[in-house]
């Protein structure tokens, strides 16, 4: 039996990685995203040719639309099982002096790449006629959306990426109802803290335009948080298990959650008033007395 196939975008390090690989260990054949042919070769070289590298940065357009046209000539036929858009960046700041041009670069990667992968690569899902609403005759394939568990919270200095996680969230609940029609799962992972190389490059931020502001002890005090448990959280092997359940399992939730603490980091503070939460987060900061 030919094996199913999955696109997997972000593939080069982290989460995306890990999934690829854990897809492959499965039996799966992965078509991984990546922005450089380097790193393409590097995982084809070490996943072997059930990996198939796709240059394309999720940000062009025609690199996503010659992605699609790739993998339709490679599968000959055959559908896509699923679609995991894992690609993302995170920028922060305080809003009040970021620039909009770095809060467009958030939704630029984080939101409108997503639905653009997604309007892409539809049809190989089981999209079938999209202007006529028909049905497709294919077994239809899933979409996991790699949300965060900033898509549900945010922390401040956060606001351009918790508000691309948020966006994302709405347009996979949206989406998850309309794919009703074509038998389409639409399914949102959302981590917590997980130790990938996101944190070196946080730790390199330049955060020198807010250092005369009144913002910056409290902006230091949230990075060197940050920095601190950000290394120290899941491994991006688990977060790998999850989307592969949700890729897998015969009636997959609408929206997984791994975090670790989740009593204490999730759970908990959903429970408890949102203005006492504030008061917490804002002390912790030194934002409020």
């Amino acid at each position: 039996m030919e094996a199913k196939a999955v696109v997997v975008t972000g593939s080069s390090t982290g989460i995306g990685a890990s999934t690829a690989e854990f897809l492959i260990a499965k039996g799966f054949r992965v078509f991984g995203g990546v922005r450089r042919k380097g790193d393409g070769a590097r995982l084809q070289s070490r996943l072997g040719n059930a990996f198939t590298p796709l240059v394309m940065d999720v940000t062009d357009g025609e690199a996503i639309s010659a992605g699609a046209r790739d993998v339709t000539r490679a599968l000959a036929g055959a559908s896509l099982a699923g679609l995991v858009n894992n690609a993302g960046i995170a920028i922060g700041g305080p809003l009040s002096p970021l620039p909009l041009d770095a809060f467009r670069q958030q939704f630029e990667v984080n939101f409108f790449g997503a639905v653009a992968v997604t309007q892409a690569f539809l049809p190989l899902l089981g999209c079938g006629d999209t202007a006529t609403g028909k049905p497709g005759r294919i077994v239809p394939g899933r979409i996991v959306n790699v949300s965060s568990v900033s898509g549900k919270r945010a922390m401040p200095f956060m606001a351009p990426y918790s508000a691309s996680k948020h966006a994302l969230e709405a347009v996979s609940e949206s989406l998850r109802r309309e794919l009703m029609l074509f038998g389409i799962e639409v399914i949102i992972v959302a981590p917590g803290a997980v130790a990938t190389a996101i944190w070196n490059k946080a730790g390199d931020s330049d955060f020198s335009p807010y250092r005369e502001t009144a913002y910056a002890p409290a902006l230091t005090r949230l990075m060197a948080y940050l920095m601190d448990v950000g290394p120290k959280g899941d491994p991006p092997e688990r977060v790998a298990r999850v989307i592969h359940k949700a890729l897998t399992v015969a009636k997959p939730k609408a929206r997984y959650a791994p975090v670790q603490g989740k009593f204490i980091n999730w759970t908990l503070p959903n429970l408890l008033p949102t203005r006492f939460v504030d008061c917490k987060i804002g002390r912790a900061l030194g934002l409020i007395d």
